[in-house]
């Protein structure tokens, strides 16, 4: 019965002098102003082609409900696995991908917004070939959709969490 105990006090010594290394080095990596020198018109391409699909395209494809479509999307994409743009694939043999988040059960003919997040991607692509990930594009949009459809209802609380 000691060894068992010693045993997990042990484990708890090591998981409580690795907790700090851990937190330490998550610290700080994220940062809204990662690509403004690499790719300086980011935030201005996300910002129009929210605001487009938002409040100039007619629904399906657009209307004041995309900005909850695209926090749906982005939501099941980090439900899974982690936000990694992998709802965003599409089944592809040739690339070894015979299925796909996008088609799975809950998501099939459910998720919204795949157009916008595509029309993002070939003007940021054009833009800066190479640099920006597909999830970062996702979590960006669901970023700008979530604080466009917020200012523009003047019921909602004027402190959020989101950053502009």
């Amino acid at each position: 019965m000691a060894s068992s105990s010693s045993t997990t006090g042990s484990r708890h010594c090591c998981f409580l002098l690795a907790l700090p290394l851990l937190s330490s080095t998550a610290h700080g990596q994220l940062s809204p102003t990662f690509y403004a020198a690499r790719c300086s018109a980011l935030d201005r391409i996300v910002r129009d082609e929210v605001s487009r699909a938002l409040f100039r395209d007619p629904p399906p494809l657009g209307g004041p409900r995309m900005g909850a479509s695209l926090l749906r999307l982005f939501f099941h994409d980090c439900f899974v696995q982690g936000c990694d743009a992998s709802v965003l694939l599409d089944v592809d043999p040739s690339k070894g991908i015979l299925s796909s988040e996008k088609d799975a059960g809950p998501n099939a003919n459910s998720l919204r917004g795949f157009e916008v997040v595509d029309s993002i991607k070939s003007k940021v692509e054009a833009a800066c070939p190479g640099v920006v990930s597909c999830a970062d594009i996702l979590a960006l949009a669901t970023r700008e959709a979530v604080v466009a459809v917020r200012d523009r209802d003047p019921s909602s609380p004027s402190s959020c969490c989101l950053l502009h």
